[in-house]
């Protein structure tokens, strides 16, 4: 079903009124669209979410009303898979948004509150009768691992007999906090294209003064945009520099840049950022970059051009790889095999971005394991799912006496029924910075 709400791509960001009105109709949508066809895909019957405030499950913030910035006190969710879709119950001592409330401390007295709140999570499990109950621990995605050691201890406690029906929640957690709404696609679509505004404008001459602005500068005036626009940073915006007579310096096996990040941005530089904004209760995570002109040049030189036209043919191979079913491991291989047929110098490193910036979901490589990635390296793609398409490639530049580049490319894209779409776009020339 699809619910009115206002639209997230009007104007970005909304104001925070609109955004919380967004974000409890997603919610409502998630809760009936989404979790029935996930609780089954998992086999999990019941699922008990449980937080305390100032140590909340990473899933809890995903069920909580948006006014809610986190737990109160001990917040339990219980979703119980029946016939007619979920029923979302909460054990908690404060009304939980859409959830049906199951306790309140009043209905015994003589009980001290926190006795009382397990009790009733005992008596809802013994009503609904589960086979399998799915709780948060995982020792693959960190995600899916956010009951507490005391919390643990104290459901095992509560549930007596019924405790050996506790089963891992991780594929439903992972699954839960990785697949997205057509209408939480199209937001995306509109962060991604705030991200690549504000990147043209950091490549601007209203913020590079060539020969005199570090590319330290460049980050932070990104990290001040940002946060002046009503969206903040996830992570802290890096600016990067590559420059002919500085070639690149091998770490961990493979090549990186060696230009200083507080070195002044010179004509003939290469500028990269690496920039990451949340908004909507999501999280976009984009590379991009720009080309400082010589005096005498009007464009970039062919090598970085061509550096670029590889790094999209690698975008190319990869996302043709990208098809449900397969790991994460799997697309990795199969996308180095088919560079390495074409003679391209790449590391794969893509990653699910929605909910997180480095999302719960198939690791599709990290630039330092190339090889694959145990543990969530083995999880399999889904359709109706975001990634960061985050790469790099390297080539000699002619331009550069033969040096070296290695042009890093990381865009949005979403992976749906019709396919692999980028999301507001990717970049195919280099943005130009006058000098």
């Amino acid at each position: 079903m699809t619910l009115g709400a206002p639209d997230p791509t009007r104007a970005v960001p909304l104001p925070l009124r609109e955004q919380a009105d967004v974000r409890d109709r997603w919610l409502t949508q998630r809760l009936l669209d989404l979790l029935p066809g996930l609780m089954d895909r998992t086999g999990i019957e019941l699922w008990l979410v449980v937080g305390r405030e100032y140590n909340e499950d990473p899933v809890l913030a995903t069920l909580l009303p948006a006014t809610w910035l986190s737990a109160r006190r001990r917040t339990m969710l219980a979703l119980h898979r029946s016939d007619d879709g979920v029923t979302a119950v909460a054990v908690s001592r404060y009304p939980v948004g859409q959830f049906l409330p199951a306790w309140s401390p009043d209905e015994a007295p003589t009980l001290p509150a926190e006795e009382s709140q397990w009790a009733a999570v005992r008596r809802f499990v013994e009503q609904a009768d589960p086979r399998r109950i799915g709780i948060d621990v995982s020792g693959t995605f960190a995600l899916a691992d956010g009951l507490s050691h005391t919390e643990h201890g104290l459901l095992v406690e509560a549930l007596g007999p019924y405790a050996e029906r506790l089963v891992s929640a991780e594929e439903l957690a992972v699954g839960w906090l990785e697949t997205r709404l057509p209408e939480e696609i199209r937001a995306l679509h509109a962060l991604n294209r705030l991200v690549h505004e504000v990147i043209d404008e950091a490549y601007s001459p209203a913020v590079i003064q060539v020969g005199t602005t570090t590319a330290l500068d460049v980050a932070w005036w990104i990290r001040q945009r940002l946060h002046d626009l009503g969206v903040e940073p996830w992570f802290q915006p890096t600016v990067g520099l590559q420059r002919a007579g500085v070639p690149l310096v091998e770490e961990r096996g493979t090549l990186l840049p060696a230009v200083p990040y507080d070195a002044v941005i010179e004509p003939g530089d290469l500028v990269h950022c690496d920039v990451g904004l949340a908004s909507l209760g999501l999280k976009t995570d984009t590379q991009r970059n720009g080309y400082v002109l010589r005096p005498e040049e009007k464009g970039p030189p062919e090598g970085l051009r061509a550096a670029l036209r590889t790094g999209n043919r690698m975008q190319d191979l990869t996302t043709a790889e990208l098809t449900a079913g397969r790991t994460g491991n799997e697309v990795l291989a199969a996308a180095r095999a088919a560079a390495a047929e074409e003679g391209i110098d790449a590391d794969v490193y893509s990653h699910p971005v929605g909910v997180h910036g480095h999302g719960a979901g198939p690791a599709i490589g990290q630039w330092d394991q190339q090889d694959g990635v145990r543990g969530a390296g083995d999880y399999p793609v889904h359709p109706d799912t975001a990634y960061a398409l985050e790469l790099a490639v390297r080539r000699p530049v002619p331009e550069w006496d033969g040096q070296c580049v290695r042009m890093a490319l990381e865009q949005g894209i979403a992976l749906t029924q019709d396919g692999v779409e980028y999301l507001d776009g990717r970049q195919t020339e280099l943005i130009l910075i006058p000098g």
